[in-house]
């Protein structure tokens, strides 16, 4: 009997790890929002690592989270990196591309819980009176985290942050 149930064990063990592989080797998450306000406004809260607190839905995961920046706050080559509690881990950004008022592009990396290399960009179209703005962000999904995603759902999890700093945006930017 034991050894009939180590046998099913295994077989389940080995048909997870089997369909997590046949997970995609890349993710991506994305978001979209419209904004009345032009894209200048809303650039430079983007633009500008040390607006972030305003809007970030992260800041508020952990308002005693350490927060570091480079002397350069703004535009390319900016650095801001924080270390917090379990919600907001530990990592690091910075401004990889900047162009005013259309693109912010960031490199982000993740230190913990679990080390990660991933590209964020937020584009901004203007529409008559308001801006569309899309948030997203990419990178490569290597086997653990193939693994994961299997019980946790990378798109829901982060895009309700996403969708939450939108709104967060949206306000500020409307005033």
């Amino acid at each position: 009997m034991i050894k009939t149930i180590a046998i099913v064990i295994a077989v389940l063990i080995a048909a997870l790890l089997a369909y997590a592989a046949t997970n995609p080797d890349t993710f991506s998450v994305q978001r979209s929002a419209s904004i009345k306000a032009p894209p200048e406004k809303i650039f430079a809260l983007l633009n500008d690592f040390q607006r972030w607190d305003a809007w970030s839905p992260w800041e508020k995961k952990d308002p005693a989270m350490k927060r570091t920046f480079s002397v350069v706050t703004a535009g390319k080559g900016a650095q801001y990196a924080w270390e917090g509690n379990k919600d907001v881990g530990q990592g690091r950004m910075e401004i990889a591309e900047s162009v005013a008022p259309s693109r912010v592009k960031i490199k982000l990396d993740f230190l913990k819980p679990f080390e990660a290399h991933n590209m964020v960009e937020f584009t901004l179209e203007p529409k008559g009176d308001a801006t569309n703005i899309t948030w997203a962000m990419r990178g490569d999904t290597p086997y653990f985290a193939k693994i994961i995603h299997v019980f946790i759902n990378m798109d829901k999890m982060v895009g309700n942050d996403f969708e939450s700093g939108l709104a967060n945006l949206k306000t500020i930017a409307e005033k």
